[in-house]
């Protein structure tokens, strides 16, 4: 595998992740050797972004397949298990499916299944790393444009919503890989940054990550992108995505949708990041279609940080008497995006513009 990756990695036949519940106070890795390691991974949130679930998803149907001896029979419920890890990432549903169909007619082949099993998870990570070079460069053609019309000296400030970099993609993730792309070019760029509550993903991952890349960068609170539009403190909304539908409806980490309003409101552009397979072409209509996960309440009751005697600890921030409840994504309409910015191009959030650049993803 390329020595690019960042976010898992194989050693000695098994898969080694980041756990990145444990970011951004200690890097942690976990190594994955069963199919099972890699659900729990996928559920337990010690792997996230939609790339890289469906990477991990792809690896956990090989580890299955090596767990299984190859016997085509036992890998698919397990494979099974795996897909049905979390209900909202496309990209899991699909790096599995393909990871089966590929299976089957090797199967029929007579192939060695796990040499196969593992050859083509490898492909899927080698064509997402492809994917996210070509999303920033396109993406990074919107941020010159606007940096060409800025005043001297003054940066291009982009906002952006939970964590798509290459934690979450491998390896330059969709929203961040403009970003990457931008400031490897010497444009001068400044990334607001939302904490994206609750599990934080903003401020643990996508600032971390900014930061490991010296590029500037400000946590902000989720309600604080409104004012900075109004007053003019932001060019461009970059977030990346779970899912898009056919026609352009966008789900992803809960409170996006308020950004897209905020943006729409302001006339600042707002475009999502998102490799090919993050399209889900057999629905229309994200609200209605789209099943959105329900997370633990315990993650909005409680919240994990630095404490002052330098130990990682948990606390808990409502009343004991207090429920709460935990939507982990919402749907951003068609009509609020900008556009998508892919691998093969930029396009608009909408059926026949999706359609005509993707024409051979359409069942």
């Amino acid at each position: 595998m390329n020595s690019t990756y960042k976010a898992f990695w194989l050693k000695d036949g098994d898969l080694v992740v980041i756990d990145q519940t444990q970011l951004p106070f200690q890097i942690v890795t976990k190594t994955l050797k069963t199919s099972g390691d890699a659900t729990l991974a996928i559920q337990d949130m010690t792997v996230r972004g939609a790339g890289v679930i469906g990477n991990v998803a792809a690896f956990g149907v090989y580890l299955a397949a090596r767990e299984s001896k190859g016997d085509l029979s036992k890998i698919k419920p397990l494979a099974a298990v795996i897909r049905g890890a979390r209900p909202t990432a496309v990209n899991l549903m699909w790096a599995v499916d393909r990871m089966i169909a590929v299976l089957e007619k090797a199967n029929i082949q007579k192939q060695d299944l796990v040499e196969v099993a593992l050859a083509e998870a490898i492909a899927i990570a080698d064509e997402d790393v492809v994917g996210t070079r070509n999303i920033g460069k396109f993406g990074c053609e919107l941020i010159a444009a606007i940096a060409n019309n800025k005043p001297q000296g003054k940066p291009v400030n982009i906002l952006t919503h939970c964590n798509a970099g290459w934690l979450a993609i491998v390896d330059r993730g969709s929203a961040l890989a403009p970003i990457y792309e931008a400031f490897e070019q010497g444009i001068n760029i400044h990334v607001w940054v939302d904490e994206t509550r609750p599990r934080n993903q903003g401020a643990n991952l996508t600032a971390w990550e900014l930061a490991q890349a010296k590029i500037p960068h400000t946590l902000i609170t989720d309600n604080t992108g409104g004012l900075l539009m109004q007053y003019g403190k932001v060019d461009l909304c970059i977030v990346g995505t779970d899912r898009v539908t056919l026609k352009g409806d966008v789900a992803n980490k809960i409170g996006t949708y308020l950004k897209a309003l905020a943006a729409f409101d302001n006339q600042v552009p707002f475009y999502v990041a998102l490799p090919s397979s993050t399209f889900d072409m057999q629905i229309s209509d994200g609200v209605k279609e789209i099943a959105i996960e329900t997370r633990s309440p315990d993650e909005v009751l409680y919240i994990q940080g630095l404490q002052d005697d330098g130990k990682v600890g948990k606390i808990r921030v409502a009343p004991l008497e207090t429920p709460a409840l935990n939507y982990g994504f919402d749907i951003t309409p068609a009509r609020l995006v900008t556009g998508l910015i892919t691998e093969r191009g930029i396009c608009d959030a909408a059926e026949t513009a999706i359609a005509g650049m993707f024409l051979d993803l359409i069942p």
